[in-house]
């Protein structure tokens, strides 16, 4: 057990944290208010698809050079100019869409710069915190961190609902707009320590360079990397392509929404856990509490059910939080903070690679064969996925603490 508070002591760590909940609610109305707002310029699926499109492209071209940027500069500065962009972005769009001048190409446009903007903001986001709190209290910072994001996806998504559907689309996106604008402006309270500014670095390529090769020469960085590739695959693929498919012929939308609901619920009681638990390997437990996706497809394959279901969602999204918190720690812990954002960009850029592919594969798979086999099978390869990655004595074995200093 730990002093959950000790995070919250630090002035520029809740000036962070206060920007993060504020983008991420924001950010989960964004999704809505966009789409919606498509769909009453065209009434266009496909229009509606080059939208969504449009800004993860620019994410994944420049997040590598994101984590480059972000090693060489204030972390936190980058995320300022990040959300500046962003809210630039979104506030066009909101302008747009409220005087009823929209066309398509100018929201993807927004889009497309606002996915741009984000890859940078990320790999920065990801070792600022590192810098703000001391490496013992890195844990709670993460898992506060977490319950900010996953309490934040709720909050925003809820109100994002009801307000796309009182005042329209446009009012959505310019709270997404608003969002950005006073995240820069709480981000600009943050003050690193003097010591941790970054170093004058060499060429982009080179440095690129040196990121790869940091990523590569730890084992349990690259192994896990690799294997949750395949799992974001197997779960974008067959939770959330194939599982509304499968929910509409068996327990409907209405009790799908609630399974959706409770596996966000398991999110949040899991932070809120882990700001008390300890772990001598972190890592291996977070590994082991994932696992618990295995029987959450299983279910939805064999048995799909609302109350047997509902549990199993629950405690497959306490696995997640789990893990999410205990891989950021890992990579806060061990991950030289001088390289941390180009590591963390290679980590992302493996996540967002991986996710449409298993939707194309499992769309493209579920047109021929029966959904609920498909799913079946891919909750057998998840399980051999993680006895694969957990098989490996660097992952199974690293501690929650580092020998050298190399963060916080």
């Amino acid at each position: 057990m730990t002093d959950a508070g000790g995070p919250l002591r630090i002035t520029s760590f809740r000036w962070y944290l206060s920007a993060r909940l504020v983008a991420v609610v924001g950010n989960a109305v964004a999704p809505i208010a966009v789409s919606f707002a498509v769909l009453d310029l065209t009434g266009s699926a496909a229009d509606l698809g080059l939208v969504l499109a449009a800004r993860s492209v620019p994410l994944v071209v420049f997040l590598l050079f994101g984590g480059v940027l972000a090693d060489r500069l204030p972390r936190h500065l980058v995320m300022v100019a990040g959300s500046v962009v962003s809210f630039a972005s979104q506030a066009v769009a909101a302008a747009l869409l409220l005087g009823g001048h929209a066309y398509v190409w100018q929201i993807l446009v927004a889009e497309a710069v606002n996915g741009a903007a984000s890859a940078f903001i990320m790999p920065a986001m990801a070792g600022v915190v590192p810098q703000l709190v001391p490496r013992g209290l890195l844990q709670q910072a993460s898992a506060l961190g977490g319950f900010v994001r996953n309490g934040g996806m709720v909050l925003g998504a809820a109100f994002g609902g009801i307000l796309v559907a009182a005042l329209g689309s446009g009012w959505g996106v310019a709270v997404d707009a608003a969002s950005f604008g006073a995240a820069a402006l709480l981000l600009l309270r943050v003050r690193p320590p003097a010591d941790d500014a970054p170093a004058p670095g060499g060429t982009v390529l080179r440095e690129l360079r040196d990121g790869w090769r940091e990523f590569r020469s730890r084992t349990w960085l690259w192994v896990v990397v690799l294997g949750f590739g395949v799992l974001n695959a197997i779960e974008a693929g067959g939770w959330n392509t194939l599982g509304p498919v499968i929910a509409d012929d068996t327990v409907g939308r209405g009790a799908w929404g609630l399974v959706l609901a409770a596996q966000s619920i398991g999110l949040v009681l899991a932070t809120l856990a882990m700001l008390r638990l300890r772990f001598a390997r972190p890592l291996r437990a977070g590994l082991i509490g994932i696992a618990a996706l295995v029987p959450q497809l299983a279910v939805l394959a064999l048995y799909p059910t609302t109350w047997v279901l509902l549990p199993v969602s629950l405690l497959a999204g306490f696995g997640i939080g789990m893990f999410d918190v205990a891989w950021e720690t890992a990579l806060g812990t061990h991950v030289p903070l001088d390289r941390l954002s180009r590591v963390s960009a290679y980590d992302g850029l493996g996540s967002l690679l991986a996710l449409p592919l298993g939707q194309v594969v499992a769309g493209h798979l579920g047109a021929t064969y029966p959904p609920r086999l498909l799913v079946l099978a891919g909750s057998v390869l998840l399980a051999l996925v993680l006895a694969a990655v957990l098989a490996s004595r660097d992952v199974r074995t690293l501690p929650a603490t580092s020998g050298g200093k190399l963060a916080g």
